[in-house]
């Protein structure tokens, strides 16, 4: 079965060959991953590396918290793809982007306020969870709308961090 991915704005064709391997833009790996908890934190084996990483379901995308950087990942089927290709809608990063804090922590820092103008993977806040520091950045280019945490907050999984609005839309 192919898929096809946009993570953070590049994309990647994702094939899977057998029970444990993956072709990812035709470079063949070997995977293997189990969910240790019910948080969404998945441990996974890439070619004999160990990764844990915790993922969050969205309405259109699911965000990765990885060595403390986190993604944004759309994923769609062949037939998903191909169709939104064919209708000019392939994903889109328009409107507002909700940066939500992917565990339970504390804000270190809070990078950015209402007004200011961010690129794509500009950090935006510095959580603190399970001792580690995790940088949330932005997935696109933006103007910040809405800051809704400040340093020594101490914030639950899936609340909102940060809004972001497109450049264009004068808000």
């Amino acid at each position: 079965m192919k898929y096809f991915a946009t993570v953070n704005g590049k994309e990647y064709t994702i094939e899977i060959d057998a029970e444990d391997r993956v072709l990812v833009n035709g470079q063949p790996h070997r995977v293997d991953f189990q969910q240790l908890t019910e948080t969404g934190t998945l441990s996974l084996l890439l070619d004999n590396r160990s990764l844990e990483a915790i993922v969050n379901s969205r309405e259109d995308a699911w965000e990765v918290l990885l060595h403390g950087d986190l993604y944004t990942v759309h994923v769609q089927d062949e037939r998903s793809y191909r169709l939104a290709q064919a209708r000019g809608t392939l994903v889109e990063e328009a409107g507002e982007l909700i940066i939500r804090s992917p565990m339970p922590g504390v804000i270190l820092e809070v990078l950015v306020e209402p007004g200011q103008h961010v690129a794509k993977g500009d950090k935006v806040v510095i959580l603190e969870s399970m001792k580690m520091e995790n940088e949330l950045r932005s997935s696109r280019d933006g103007i910040v709308r809405r800051v809704q945490v400040a340093k020594g907050d101490s914030v639950e999984k899936n609340q909102i961090l940060v809004i972001i609005g497109d450049p264009e839309d004068g808000r």
